[in-house]
């Protein structure tokens, strides 16, 4: 688990602690952890009780948001910290258009993989 700074952390527009990762994802708490653990979720240290949390916009429809597990495994073999992982997912691409955050939530797993493929090249 990892701080963030600032600039990373307002890029995230809403987050959520654990227990309401767990609770709509409808698991317990330390399965929770183990996914963190796994790397098929971020989470951070955030705020002044440092309180691990994961973007709000990792989870959707019940479920770990389809093509984030295998885009975080990608940019993780690129050599990616965690805060840089965030920054990427959540900073605006024109040719997306939007956030790859937001292209994962749209279901364009395919362009974001794609994209995060050629950081490493």
């Amino acid at each position: 688990m990892t701080e963030i700074d600032a600039k990373t952390d307002a890029l995230v527009p809403a987050w959520l602690t654990l227990p309401d990762v767990a609770e709509a994802l409808g698991l317990e708490v330390t399965r929770v952890r183990q996914l963190v653990k796994e790397g098929q979720l971020i989470a951070v240290r955030r705020g002044e009780d440092r309180v691990l949390q994961v973007p709000a916009d990792f989870i959707g429809d019940g479920r770990i948001v389809r093509g984030l597990t295998g885009t975080l495994t990608l940019l993780r073999d690129d050599g990616f910290t965690d805060e840089e992982m965030l920054e990427w997912l959540f900073t605006p691409d024109d040719s997306l258009p939007g956030t790859p955050a937001q292209a994962l939530r749209e279901n364009r797993g395919t362009e974001v993989k794609r994209r995060a493929q050629a950081l490493a090249v």
